[in-house]
């Protein structure tokens, strides 16, 4: 897919990796970038970056009417960039760990899902395009300080295997990004070393533009990877081809 020209719908755009996205996709070439996040006041850095080309949107990804508002205004996408997300704490047996847990899977995984749901037809009109799942290493192995974030992360996995499939007819790319710990303001807690969310942006990019499915853009989870990749994504493509025809 050719970056150049392109449009792209980032959500959570107003500070780390999605803001490494506008950054990325600007240095690329983009038409328009819609930024999203949930007070548009926060994206004003954002917009500063381009302001020509960048479009400052409110949107909570958690308001189905809210989502369909945004796909309403962003007809011309040829990309979306789901990276909105939240990250609770503190293990499963919590007071408040449900409520944690419920938070987590209604931003991470049923946003996603809200935003799949509305912008795939806008993708199909416009030639297929691209939709990228910002997903993580504790999509495949549990962190057990962030137990319940581990499991939005890995039922946000299934559901980027599951979007691949039904989506390939129309000619949409479907990609999972697995990044280790990244030096945002949601990682600060977390004793690692990390990488720079630009390093994000620009691997998964160079999958986009390379049309590649699954983006592993640190040496973390690099490592994570390199002795499941082949297995794993073997029974994803089982799974996929008993979809009907």
């Amino acid at each position: 897919m050719n970056l150049q020209e392109s449009v792209a719908f980032v959500t959570g755009a107003n500070r780390g990796i999605g803001k490494a996205y506008v950054e990325a996709l600007i240095q690329a070439g983009a038409k328009r970038i819609y930024a999203a996040a949930r007070t548009v006041e926060t994206l004003k850095d954002v917009v500063a970056i381009a302001p020509d080309r960048v479009v400052p949107i409110a949107l909570d990804v958690t308001q189905p009417d809210q989502v369909n508002t945004a796909a309403q205004t962003a007809q011309d996408i040829t990309i979306l960039i789901n990276n909105a997300g939240v990250l609770g704490s503190g293990g499963l047996f919590t007071e408040t760990s449900v409520e944690t847990a419920q938070r987590e899977m209604t931003t991470n995984y049923f946003g996603t899902l809200y935003m799949i749901r509305a912008f795939a037809p806008i993708l199909r009109k416009n030639g297929g395009g691209a939709i990228i799942n910002l997903l993580s290493i504790s999509s495949v192995a549990n962190v057990p300080i962030f137990s319940s974030y581990s499991a939005s992360k890995a039922a946000l996995y299934s559901l980027t295997q599951g979007a691949r499939a039904e989506l390939a007819q129309q000619g949409t790319q479907v990609i999972g990004v697995f990044p280790g710990p990244v030096d945002t303001a949601m990682s600060e807690g977390v004793p690692l070393d990390k990488v720079a969310p630009i390093q994000v942006a620009n691997a998964t990019l160079e999958a986009i533009a390379q049309g590649i499915e699954d983006v592993y853009p640190d040496a973390v989870s690099q490592n994570l990877f390199a002795n499941l990749q082949v297995p794993l994504k073997e029974v994803e493509k089982q799974f996929a081809g008993m979809l009907p025809q």
